[in-house]
């Protein structure tokens, strides 16, 4: 249960007062104080049935100090007014201690910043009994086809509040819920489906079970196939993973002043196929709506690729400072290595349906999803992985076989350079950021080992 001066900060009012107190504490030249409470449920089913169903409450306070050029970070989840006091004092002494960065400017100041709809009063609100009637649809077709269900249905909610000594104050609530599900079927059969919402009522469980359980009674008694190139369709979920990947090679501004993205020297060049659009907009519903980054600056929309062609990187106050570019409002909690993110990436969608997709196809793969991917080159888009949960050979437009899952190893920009077709549904998919990606049929993907299963 939440603890008393945790149940105070649950509305602008109360965190205004809070982030307030801490900067009135402070000895600092410049000071941020950035709120994060959160409210999270999670009902978690194996074996045709729920077996763990948790909460957790946690209110966050990140102090940041700025002396000069120098700059402290310190945090709590403690927030009486004695730990306030001893926070503050901490982050000051933390920057005291820090090396000098000639490279800091200054703490952002205030924008006008325009709301985003990334609240839901029903997902807030969302019960344990609720949740399990959601988990029972899935269990229940399951268990129906013979099959076994496990996965996961979690809705979070939280206040996120960001205020500093320059007089930035920027408060949202927001809220996401995310179900995921693999079914198992005999033989090494799988299937999976996941999808995320804003508002957990929209969550369509009759279409998410009717998806896992089709691709898992298709997906029994795989077949080996030689290695080597093929032409592909990437349903959204590997599409987003191959997406989430690019992000972390080299769509920051950090790694392109730090030279080792593969967008360095290539702005205003045409990389990848013309009807690819890839951008990054804290206000598309589409994603989880966010307002503002953890500085408290609005959130930009950023075209990444234009038409295939590299357009641009996402900044925070430092990285934009350094480089004299706008910040475009992708700071993400400070301290962190990584520098800016984009954070609620989509490509835009084109006309095809999964149909026609395959239609295309002549000899090829139908991958479902990607497992543990690695980066092999950033510069090269280089990535590893495994196929997983749904590969199948297709034949004359046909899915006509599965397939044993493969091994691949292929440039993330060569790929979407030889995109062929544009599915027209995206599904909302995340892991450590949000990504909304359609199916993709793709000219050529390199596979390169089998996984034995």
């Amino acid at each position: 249960m939440p603890r008393e001066e945790e149940k105070m900060f649950s509305n602008e009012t109360s965190v205004r007062a809070l982030l307030q107190k801490v900067l009135s504490h402070s000895q600092a030249n410049q000071t941020e104080a950035v709120y994060l409470g959160t409210e999270s449920a999670l009902t978690r089913f194996a074996n045709n049935g729920i077996h763990q169903n948790v909460a957790e409450s946690n209110h966050e306070l990140r102090v940041r100090a700025v002396l000069g050029k120098r700059v402290g970070v310190a945090t709590t989840n403690r927030l009486d007014d004695e730990s306030l006091r001893r926070v503050t004092e901490q982050a000051l002494e933390i920057a005291r201690l820090q090396p000098e960065n000639p490279e800091f400017h200054s703490l952002p100041e205030p924008q006008p910043i325009v709301p985003a709809a990334g609240y839901s009063d029903r997902t807030a609100q969302f019960s344990p009994e609720e949740r399990a009637q959601r988990v029972g649809i899935i269990v229940r077709l399951a268990r129906e086809r013979g099959l076994e269900a496990a996965g996961a249905f979690s809705t979070n909610a939280s206040h996120v509040a960001v205020a500093n000594s320059l007089g930035i104050f920027a408060y949202e609530p927001r809220t996401d819920s995310e179900c995921h599900a693999v079914i198992m079927a005999d033989e090494r059969g799988s299937g999976y489906t996941q999808r995320m919402a804003t508002d957990a009522s929209t969550l369509d469980f009759e279409a998410l079970a009717y998806e896992a359980v089709e691709k898992a009674q298709r997906s029994r008694n795989p077949i080996d196939i030689p290695l080597g190139e093929y032409q592909v369709v990437l349903d959204t979920y590997a599409v987003g993973d191959m997406l989430q990947n690019l992000i972390f090679m080299g769509l920051s501004a950090t790694a392109v002043q730090e030279e080792r993205s593969f967008m360095n020297g290539q702005f205003g060049k045409q990389l990848l196929e013309p009807r690819v659009t890839i951008y990054d907009d804290g206000h598309d519903p589409a994603g989880l709506p966010q307002a503002f980054d953890y500085e408290g600056v609005p959130k930009q929309r950023v075209v990444m690729f234009n038409h295939g062609i590299a357009n641009a990187v996402v900044y925070d106050s430092y990285t934009a400072a350094r480089e004299g570019k706008p910040n475009t409002g992708h700071a993400l909690p400070a301290p962190n290595s990584f520098g800016p993110a984009p954070t609620n990436t989509m490509m835009e969608a084109g006309d095809a349906s999964m149909g026609e997709l395959l239609k295309g196809v002549e000899r090829g793969l139908y991958v479902t999803r990607f497992h543990y991917t690695n980066t092999v080159h950033p510069i090269k888009t280089l990535f590893t992985g495994m196929t997983r949960d749904g590969t199948f050979l297709i034949e004359h437009g046909e899915l006509v076989s599965p397939v044993k899952n493969l091994r691949f190893t292929q440039s993330i920009l060569e790929a979407l350079a030889n995109v062929q077709a544009i599915g027209r549904d995206r599904v909302q998919c995340s892991d450590y950021v949000t990504i909304v990606a359609p199916a993709l049929r793709i000219g050529r993907f390199n596979f390169t080992g089998i996984t034995g299963s």
